[in-house]
């Protein structure tokens, strides 16, 4: 296979054609190499438009979602970025090139430190990673000028938002499968959030996430 081939063709056919036009964004994915982070056995994928297998249930975005949500954060120099769910570490370092610091946090250690394997391949070295539960950051002082969920929640939990500094942004994905709505969230003052639906998906839950109430009678 002709990987620059394909990348080209998965940034031209895939990305390009799913309004992602921004050429930084673009030139972002001929530097950083999605098929360094994919599983082994899945490599002849990575330029693929499916979700790929990475273990535990869990799987990578696809490629256009990958570069729709860095698009749409347009995370600047001075911003510090908490990515919840690590998973391969390929969109830990999309979000970090821009970044001025990016914690990604994954409750699968081993995915950590796979990740961290491959991160250090990279010149990058504004990226911290942690293997700890989402819901423990809960209980931390520590905030962000952009929080990303890499998994979806079935409902939104409200208090993730106490995370953002003000004017930050959130990615998330809310719903049940397979109807799932991709948004930003953007902190406007202490008590006044913006939401800006981008696109319907479909993502395996956030591991202890709130489920959708239900009714019986």
């Amino acid at each position: 296979m002709d990987i620059e081939q394909a990348r080209l063709n998965m940034i031209e056919q895939q990305i390009r054609t799913w309004e992602v036009l921004d050429q930084d964004v673009l030139n972002l994915l001929h530097e950083i190499h999605r098929e360094d982070f994919i599983p082994e056995e899945y490599k002849d994928l990575a330029f693929a438009d499916t979700r790929i297998p990475i273990g535990h249930e869990q799987t990578t975005m696809t490629p256009k979602v990958e570069a729709r949500i860095v698009q749409s954060l347009a995370i600047q120099a001075h911003e510090t970025v908490l990515e919840i769910g690590t998973g391969c570490g390929y969109l830990t370092c999309l979000l970090a090139k821009n970044a001025k610091q990016v914690s990604s946090i994954d409750i699968f250690s081993d995915f950590i430190t796979s990740a961290k394997n491959k991160i250090e391949s990279t010149p990058l070295d504004n990226i911290q990673l942690e293997s700890v539960d989402a819901y423990a950051l809960l209980d931390r002082a520590e905030k962000y000028d952009v929080i990303v969920f890499t998994t979806s929640l079935p409902v939104m939990d409200d208090r993730f938002l106490k995370l953002l500094n003000d004017k930050g942004r959130m990615f998330v994905i809310i719903g049940e499968s397979p109807a799932m709505e991709a948004r930003i969230i953007t902190r406007q003052t202490d008590s006044d959030f913006s939401s800006e639906g981008l696109f319907e998906t479909d993502l395996p839950a956030l591991i202890g996430a709130k489920q959708k109430e239900t009714f019986t009678f």
